[in-house]
């Protein structure tokens, strides 16, 4: 799969144009995703942070067999500089329940690994791309549903600049604390 390319943004003052794009995630790319996690801006997300082998056990599946959950690297440039993932709701019965949205919505998480690049602007960019390059590419899309932590501000100040909006919070089985859950109609997508 080529990865897709044509998103343009500058990351600093006085930087040139960049590209952001997706690939699918590789085992390759299992090292990195660990560096990432235990990177303390992505790690005080993650409870606890997980080791090697668990990053491996956690994303192997999915690599192996794409078909319940799609996860991708972001590139920028062509460097991997985070990760995407996206999902049927309905294919986690479990977190359906505890979410209760509309059939076919689809789920998306996601972080920027490298620390040099947060809080630069990426993620709405990137997320505007991904929801209209993948997510509602598939016509039986309903929406898209993101759920960061009630208290991760700086994510969802990100996911409204993509244009997220408020739908509800929801405490998880399994999670420390409530989803600030948010929802991305083709609509919203289109005029975001």
């Amino acid at each position: 799969m080529e990865p897709a390319q044509d998103a343009r943004l500058d990351v600093s003052p006085g930087a040139h144009a960049t590209a952001i794009g997706f690939r699918p995630l590789e085992r390759a790319d299992l090292p990195r995703m660990y560096r990432w996690i235990t990177t303390p801006h992505v790690a005080r997300w993650w409870d606890p942070a997980p080791s090697l082998a668990a990053v491996e056990a956690h994303y192997l599946p999915y690599i192996d067999d794409p078909r319940l959950t799609q996860c991708y690297a972001i590139l920028l440039d062509a460097e991997p500089i985070g990760f995407i993932q996206t999902y049927l709701i309905d294919d986690y019965p479990e977190y359906a329940e505890a979410v209760q949205v509309e059939r076919g919505a689809a789920g998306v998480d996601l972080f920027i690994g490298e620390p040099a690049l947060v809080h630069r602007g990426l993620g709405p960019q990137v997320l505007r791309r991904f929801t209209r390059t993948v997510i509602f590419a598939n016509p039986d899309t309903s929406c898209c549903i993101i759920g960061p932590a009630a208290s991760n501000a700086g994510a969802i100040r990100a996911y409204a600049k993509a244009g997220f909006h408020y739908l509800k919070t929801v405490a998880v089985p399994g999670e420390t604390e409530p989803e600030y859950l948010m929802r991305l109609t083709r609509g919203d997508q289109l005029g975001a």
